[in-house]
């Protein structure tokens, strides 16, 4: 019977290892030469990634790829993206060849904006603590501006700042909303330690002020936390062209493409249950550019469903239209980016990716971000609305399949040019699979050394 174990992160690299392997795997000696076996070979390498997080036992390999021809801004774009789906990356990029020709990409930051809180309870008279905040908002500038100093001087900052009476959701709930321009940060540390200082200042200040009875002075700070939620932090990508100019799908005219593909986005505005599979597919592009700029994926994530939310019904991040003979297609999202601070300066492959992007700023990255999301989603809407989503799906994924029956690398060819015209599915494969090997069932395949 297994024990739970005292001073794990006291161990060694190797000492977590041993346990590891001894308590959880029959063959402890595979599990740790796997292990080991993703280290990196310069020490140096591996010792950097070994603290990036807590207990790290080894490195875990995501595919790195790239999609070229983004034309943004007028700009072109090779954009690095780290994701193991397959016809991810594939899509992104045929997405941008078409568009190349068309005008490309358009983007445009609407707000920078992020947003933090103080949460806290307070027992008393609304009045008077509403009064008392207008004169407080100085002193919490004040307070502030060491820590602020740096970020002031690149333009950033505290932008505004606002006591929100939330009694209606929370009995004697009160919140203290601040708006940050952080530039070419992400912010979060500057963010939290503005937040908390402002929670110490509060305190402190209340309690001086003799207009307030000692329920009222006993004010309780809950948490100071920044929001991954910033609807002020928004970038739009576009894409638009003449109707006619929508060629290149074989049986479907650019009018009917048109009016299918707009319908199709009007679909996941309205239904929920298709708008979480199309936002899911915007965020494969969204999320493995982050992966690879070495952003927070998670924090984007939560705040572009949310933000798809916040008309009171999950709804789709794109959208489309046809008028006067032009297609447009747009989406707006949330995205607070940074291009320095955290692994931009440490991961290496982050440092790659940023190089490949010319070093964008935070502005350029939402846009770059956004224009991969967009491009994402129209490559999943054009083959969902001419050919199916299968068809190209498959034929990427078939690569896998073949991997996992440890096929040669002339299996593999002969396999991948039989089903160039051919539908793939799992069953196929394997089926030609064991034709070319003269075998009945995959059951039969002997490991070839």
């Amino acid at each position: 019977m297994r024990k739970p174990i005292k001073g794990f992160s006291k161990l060694s690299k190797e000492a977590k290892i041993e346990w590891l392997s001894d308590q959880f795997f029959d063959n402890s000696e595979v599990a740790i030469n796997l292990l080991k076996h993703y280290w990196h070979e310069d020490p140096k390498v591996q010792k950097l990634h070994d603290e990036f997080i807590e207990n790290t036992l080894s490195n875990y390999y995501m595919p790195f790829g790239v999609a070229p021809n983004f034309k943004i801004n007028g700009e072109l774009y090779t954009i690095p993206m780290a994701i193991e789906e397959s016809s991810v990356v594939a899509a992104a990029a045929k997405s941008a060849t078409y568009w190349l020709e068309r005008g490309g990409f358009k983007t445009s930051i609407i707000s920078t904006k992020k947003v933090g809180h103080v949460h806290f309870i307070y027992q008393g008279d609304a009045q008077k603590l509403q009064s008392f905040f207008e004169g407080l908002k100085l002193d919490l500038l004040k307070d502030t501006e060491e820590l602020t100093a740096n970020m002031r001087a690149r333009g950033g900052g505290i932008i505004d700042l606002k006591l929100v009476d939330k009694r209606s959701a929370m009995e004697d709930y009160w919140q203290i909303e601040a708006l940050f321009e952080t530039c070419d940060s992400m912010g979060a540390n500057f963010i939290n330690s503005c937040l908390e200082q402002f929670s110490q200042t509060l305190q402190r200040e209340i309690k001086a002020q003799d207009q307030f009875n000692e329920a009222e002075k006993a004010i309780q700070v809950v948490m100071c936390i920044l929001s991954n939620y910033t609807p002020e932090c928004v970038v739009r990508s576009e894409v638009s062209c003449k109707v006619e100019e929508l060629n290149g799908d074989a049986g479907i005219s650019p009018e009917e493409f048109a009016q299918k593909f707009q319908r199709a986005v009007r679909i996941a505005e309205v239904e929920p249950y298709r708008a979480t599979t199309h936002n899911k597919g915007i965020m494969n592009g969204i999320d493995a550019v982050i992966i690879a700029t070495g952003n927070d994926f998670r924090a984007v994530e939560a705040a572009c469903h949310t933000y798809a939310s916040r008309n009171g019904q999950y709804s789709s991040l794109t959208h489309c239209e046809v008028k006067d003979g032009i297609f447009r297609f747009w989406i707006e999202v949330p995205l607070a980016l940074g291009t320095v601070g955290g692994l931009t300066r440490l991961h290496p492959m982050v440092k790659f990716s940023l190089d490949l992007l010319q070093q964008p700023n935070a502005e350029e990255l939402m846009g770059i971000v956004a224009s991969s999301g967009l491009a994402q989603n129209f490559a999943a809407l054009r083959a969902l609305t001419t050919t199916g989503i299968q068809k190209g799906h498959m034929k990427m994924h078939l690569l896998n399949i073949l991997n996992q029956l440890e096929a040669t690398d002339a299996e593999k060819e002969t396999i991948v040019n039989y089903f160039k015209d051919k539908v793939v599915s799992h069953s196929a494969a394997v089926n030609k699979f064991c034709e070319l090997r003269g075998i009945k069932n995959p059951s039969e395949i002997k490991k070839e050394n």
